[in-house]
């Protein structure tokens, strides 16, 4: 540790406590906001909360009078949830929280509060409560708290290190917020091509039913308990094996020779299309023949359709939304077969135009994948540098 450094605890530093309780019959529509360990990390992360729940002002008045009430300059840190997410109680800040949910850090000495809200972004205290939570599911509490160390140097110096991670994260912000506009915009820009192209057709498109241009079926799971059903003979397609591009993991399951006497083959140069659940409507195509699980619908065209002209049209906005307005909305939103089958589609009078426009397709994919990586890597680099400069912070590097 650096010179002039101390290690304490944050019991050292503070008054650690939570609220009293105030039931759930007790929350009222307007009055004094009342926050839970989710409005807390709204705070920390956009600065205000939308959706409020409140508290009467009397209840207000008489738990300000009788246990005190969040001051400027103490610390309300997330204990459920996403854990240990700090905001800083503000001067004109007016506010209760939820017992249990946001342990309260009250200062008792001369430390900048700012200083610690940086600190439990660093490594050094996240490992900590990681550690004190372990593996299952679990709560920073007021003793896992009072007991967590960091590393202290004089007061001076905190407000030093505080202004340095102020002006560096402003920066890295900028810089992220402008990678995640152009990451949006490269994503937009494809897409409104895409759908362009589908709603602005040429002279002699005709619409067809997907069953009237092809072969459509839904997969189906051999029996898991059986293992001999899965062995390497060909893959066995999931919805998590769709790839961003439209591509598909083959690698992860394989049925046997045996399961796939009990599957459908799809055969290769067909569309996928994930028809049930939270990610209804994503598609893919396959290079080979494969088999799938029964949440998944499939379509291999005729010798006069191409699979990708299909697959780019299923992407567009107007397909998609036909999915969703033909599933049934109960528990989870799921298109059967028949409906799936009967959604129609735009063709062109050649396969050849049709292969013209994927190839054009393909080429606008490509440079949108491109740019998505390059923005997404900056982004990744952006969350790295901010890490590596807290790590240097709270070793006394700064």
């Amino acid at each position: 540790m650096k010179a002039g450094w101390e290690m304490k605890t944050l019991g050292d530093l503070f008054e650690i406590t939570s609220s009293k309780r105030v039931f759930k019959s007790e929350w009222k529509t307007d009055g004094v906001p009342f926050y839970r360990a989710r409005e807390i990390v709204k705070l920390a992360n956009q600065g205000y909360v939308d959706n409020e729940l409140f508290i009467s002002d009397k209840m207000f008045d008489e738990y300000s009078a009788k246990f005190g009430i969040p001051k400027e300059g103490d610390i309300m840190v997330t204990g459920v949830g996403t854990l240990g997410i700090c905001y800083v109680v503000q001067k004109d800040d007016r506010f209760y929280f939820k017992d249990g949910n946001i342990i309260w850090l009250k200062k008792k000495s001369e430390t900048d509060s700012r200083f610690v809200e940086y600190a439990f972004r660093s490594v050094i205290l996240r490992t900590q409560i990681d550690d004190a939570i372990g593996a299952t599911v679990g709560t920073f509490t007021i003793i896992k708290a009072k007991n967590t160390f960091i590393p202290i140097p004089s007061l001076s110096e905190q407000q030093r290190i505080v202004a340095i991670l102020d002006e560096a994260f402003e920066g890295i912000a900028a810089a992220k917020a402008n990678a995640e506009k152009n990451l949006k915009n490269a994503r937009q820009l494809f897409e409104s091509h895409l759908n362009s192209v589908f709603s602005q057709r040429g002279e002699g498109w005709v619409e067809k039913q997907l069953q009237q241009t092809g072969i459509t079926q839904t997969g189906s799971t051999p029996k898991t308990l059986v293992i001999t059903n899965y062995g390497e003979y060909i893959p066995f397609v999931k919805p998590a094996d769709f790839n961003k591009d439209g591509s598909l993991d083959y690698d992860k399951d394989k049925l046997s020779k045996q399961g796939f006497e009990q599957a459908r083959k799809i055969s290769a140069g067909s569309v996928l299309m994930v028809c049930i659940g939270a990610t209804i409507g994503k598609c893919g195509y396959c290079d080979r023949d494969v088999t799938s699980n029964q949440q998944i619908n499939s379509y291999t065209p005729f010798d006069a359709v191409d699979h990708k002209f299909i697959f780019y049209q299923m992407l567009t906005r107007n397909f998609q939304q036909r999915v969703i307005q033909n599933s049934a909305q109960a528990t989870l939103p799921i298109i059967n077969k028949s409906k799936w089958s009967s959604l129609n589609v735009w063709l062109p009078p050649d396969l050849t135009q049709q292969r013209q426009i994927v190839v054009k397709l393909d080429i606008l994919s490509d440079e949108t994948q491109r740019l998505e990586s390059i923005y997404q890597k900056k982004i990744e680099a952006l969350d790295a540098l901010k890490k590596s400069i807290l790590q240097k912070a709270f070793s006394g590097k700064l």
